[in-house]
């Protein structure tokens, strides 16, 4: 059982140990965050130039946020994952992409740490069902999408599947609310979760109308900054429809569903843009074209606004008793 202690007064947790795999962009975000909470961070990376690279991204993620000037003694990198992950009473993966090469991890994982200890995977769209499906104590097995980056949205979707416990929905939600994170449970494991489902469904109307000419990809953008897009992060679509009406949003549905777009694979447009080379802002053109100053303009925009809210929700480091 996991202890809080008094501080200032309010429960803080425990510092703990928390192994991290994959040092990369995900990676590193969950490892500055828990660090700064207090914890101490061990992150397995077989990439010595991720490795390499992992004191500098961290500190310019503390700079940004005014961060705890200690948290970065609270991290280690190291090449072997044994090293990282001893003692750890959470584990977070954050490897690519690719079911096998998760299903590998998470057997590791489950030969070094004791069956207490808490497996998350920060898969984007892979159920953790399938991630933990060969493990003999599965009901430590969740789901945990971060959103990127993880250090500055605070968004957690914590995934529940038929064989985690409510033990250990409880402790994870525990662990991300203590460190600032806003975590929701997702009582169903599946694909593309909760947040992934409403963002492409979407980004799967929004490339339709500019591929059916509609409109092009600049107007879709302008349309959703400085309309509905401009109150979401004060009023989600839920309080939105409470706040108009259920009424008036069957009387809009009724008009619109049958023209909404039913696609059940990416469009042609989009596969076509993928298979020219368009692939966006690291190609210079994609949905919309780029510069190498524009592209930047965009990055640079988002990071600030995400660092200002971040750092009015950031935990302060719980102490040592």
């Amino acid at each position: 059982m996991v202890q809080e202690l008094q501080i200032g007064g309010t429960n803080r947790m425990q510092p703990q140990k928390i192994g991290v795999i994959g040092a990369g962009l995900m990676g590193h975000g969950i490892a500055y965050l828990l660090a700064n909470a207090g914890h101490t961070v061990g992150i397995y990376d077989p990439s010595a130039e991720w490795r390499a690279s992992l004191p500098a991204r961290l500190k310019s993620a503390r700079d940004l946020l005014d961060g705890d000037p200690a948290l970065l003694g609270r991290i280690s990198a190291h090449d072997q994952m044994a090293p990282a992950m001893k003692d750890a009473s959470f584990v977070f993966e954050a490897a690519p992409e690719k079911l096998p090469l998760k299903q590998q991890i998470f057997a590791e994982l489950e030969e070094l740490t004791v069956p207490t200890t808490i497996l998350a995977s920060n898969s984007s769209a892979i159920p953790s069902t399938e991630i933990g499906a060969k493990l003999k104590h599965r009901e430590r097995v969740i789901g945990t999408h971060f959103w990127n980056p993880p250090h500055l949205v605070p968004l957690v979707e914590v995934i529940q599947n038929e064989k985690t416990s409510g033990e250990t929905v409880r402790r994870t939600m525990e662990l991300l609310r203590d460190a600032g994170r806003k975590p929701v449970h997702v009582k169903k494991d599946i694909p593309g979760f909760v947040g992934n489902r409403l963002q492409h469904a979407l980004k799967r109307e929004a490339i339709a109308l500019v591929a059916a000419g509609v409109c092009d990809a600049d107007t879709i953008d302008e349309v959703v900054k400085n309309g509905f897009g401009a109150r979401m992060a004060v009023l989600g679509p839920m309080e939105q429809s409470d706040l108009v009406g259920t009424d008036l949003t069957l009387d809009i549905q009724n008009v619109l569903m049958a023209d909404l777009d039913r696609g059940t694979e990416p469009t042609k447009f989009l596969k076509d843009l993928v298979a020219d080379g368009k692939l966006g802002m690291r190609t210079g053109e994609g949905l919309r074209k780029w510069t190498p100053q524009s592209a930047d303009a965009v990055r640079d925009r988002l990071r600030r606004f995400l660092a200002e809210q971040a750092k009015s929700t950031q935990a302060k480091p719980a102490q040592k008793p």
